[in-house]
């Protein structure tokens, strides 16, 4: 049976699975590869039809005992992001009373938004969550929340047309008010799975671990490929790949356990996160 891996369907991830889909790392176990948005993968992965996948980082939060991060590697920036994006008639600081649309592909940056507006801007929205479309999104709320390559190309577009909103940077604005990295998605692998098949997990870790390497040296054909998938300009594409990290050492676990701490008092977690379980260090 081949594992089921997830794949976020955004240029995120691209510097991890292009390797992997152009063979360019051998991979000792077969693969069957599912591609979707984050909601999509962690609903996947919670129901069991997934065994390993980039699952958003508070969905780990609320599932640490079945869930086990594997080592060395995530989604996350240090700052400015560039693909988790507010889009604002107004500053947020103004936005005391108004409706803010999130989108329904995400998870952590919901939960990102929620906790920036509760504790940096200390500001009280009510949010409703809606389809990833900018324009329809701003003709009921004042504000609106997009991810991924949606953010990306929605943000490129309000900068070259000049158009009369704010763009909101999360990644930066968590920067400002923590001064820590932000981990939006962690590689994981259902506890379950791991126990059952350790070789099949070392096996993956290793192959995602090279896919990586590889894809780090390979940038010029990244925006090739991330160029003839979306049409952004070069410099967007070069910037992007520049901004988004892929490691998980000690300095990103410090962020994600901060992010947990806020998203445990606003009661977006039931339970405090103060143990990450890890593939070959907690676990394995």
């Amino acid at each position: 049976m081949p594992v089921r891996l997830g794949q976020v369907d955004y240029l995120n991830c691209l510097p991890v699975y292009y390797p992997l889909e152009k063979k360019l790392v051998p991979c000792s176990v077969p693969l069957e590869i599912v591609k979707g948005v984050p909601a999509f993968l962690n609903r996947l992965f919670i129901e069991g039809r997934l065994d390993v996948t980039p699952l958003s980082s508070i969905e780990y939060a609320r599932r640490p005992d079945e869930t086990i991060i594997l080592p060395g590697l995530s989604v996350s920036a240090d700052g400015r992001v560039e693909s988790i994006m507010l889009f604002s008639r107004r500053p947020p600081l103004e936005l005391e009373g108004c409706t803010v649309a999130l989108t329904g592909s995400s998870a952590t940056s919901v939960a990102l938004v929620r906790i920036l507006f509760a504790y940096h801007y200390q500001v009280e929205a009510s949010f409703t969550v809606r389809p990833p479309d900018l324009e329809a999104m701003l003709r009921e709320a004042e504000a609106a929340l997009l991810i991924g390559d949606d953010a990306l190309v929605a943000a490129t577009r309000v900068r070259e047309q000049g158009l009369p909103l704010r763009v909101i940077d999360l990644g930066a604005a968590w920067k400002e008010f923590t001064g820590e990295m932000m981990v939006y998605a962690l590689w994981t692998v259902r506890r379950e799975f791991a126990v059952n098949h350790p070789e099949e997990t070392a096996a993956l870790v290793q192959t995602l671990a090279a896919a990586k390497a590889e894809g780090t040296r390979r940038v010029g054909e990244l925006v090739r490929e991330a160029r003839r998938t979306t049409g952004l300009p070069e410099e967007v594409l070069k910037d992007y790949f520049g901004l988004i990290r892929h490691d998980f050492d000690e300095k990103y676990r410090r962020g994600l356990l901060r992010f947990y701490d806020y998203a445990y008092k606003l009661g977006l977690i039931e339970e405090r996160v103060n143990t990450l379980h890890i593939w070959g260090e907690t676990v394995g």
